[in-house]
């Protein structure tokens, strides 16, 4: 129960920079500010209150609230498993510090930047409730190519549901969006992610290892998300 908390709680601080981010950029009306709308669907997804929402975005509009950068570090968690670590920090300085240490603890090597990137491709990625049987997934993947879809197809959620996901490019983003909303199909999550062209598979006590340091990563307060190679 407490690690499920701790888990809740990391992912409200994730949405509220993520919140800070997107009304820095493009103020407070989610109808005008594509990113804030998409953050509002994924604060829903992780179960945020609604008020605390809508004081997230109270509280970003003001002149006094901290301004975040979004810096993306790179590296090799042990065995040769390439990681990109994104980061939401008011402070550089202590964050790549945090990080390289993380690195170091775990039996990994800090990189510079471009080390890794080129092993990943940004892409937007869009989870949906499984649709009813009604829509044929066949003909919506054929008709979303053309507003950049690169691939489709199901997995389990967190609470054993069943989702549809949905991949594409980074720069047609808003373009499918638009396309799976006016489909009639709702939206759980948005999001950029930079998602391994490959992936490696490496023996459990291995993945262990690698997934020891990915796991304090997560747990960095500045740290929104963790991109990785292993399979």
């Amino acid at each position: 129960m407490f690690k499920r908390w701790d888990r809740m709680a990391k992912a409200f601080t994730r949405v509220g920079k993520d919140i800070v981010i997107a009304v820095k950029a493009g103020g407070p009306d989610p109808d005008s500010n594509p990113a804030l709308r998409r953050v509002i669907q994924n604060a829903r997804a992780a179960n945020m209150p609604k008020d605390k929402v809508e004081a997230a975005i109270k509280k970003a509009s003001g002149q006094s609230e901290i301004n975040y950068e979004t810096v993306i570090y790179e590296g090799y968690a042990p065995h040769g498993i390439a990681v990109l670590v994104e980061t939401a920090t008011e402070n550089v300085v202590r964050t790549v510090a945090n990080i390289r240490m993380h690195f170091k603890e775990y039996g990994g090597n800090f990189g510079a930047t471009g080390s890794v990137s080129f092993l990943f491709e940004r892409m937007g990625v869009f989870h949906l409730p499984l649709p009813p049987p009604t829509v044929d997934l066949e003909t919506l993947e054929l008709d979303l190519i053309d507003f950049g879809l690169l691939e489709m197809g199901e997995k389990t959620g967190e609470k054993g549901e069943r989702q549809l996901v949905i991949r594409g490019t980074f720069s047609e983003f808003g373009k499918l969006q638009a396309a799976i909303e006016a489909r009639g199909l709702a939206v759980s999550s948005a999001e950029s992610e930079y998602v391994a062209k490959s992936l490696i598979e490496r023996p459990e006590d291995q993945a262990k290892d690698v997934l020891e340091l990915i796991d304090a990563l997560e747990q960095d307060d500045d740290v929104q998300r963790v991109f990785h190679n292993l399979g």
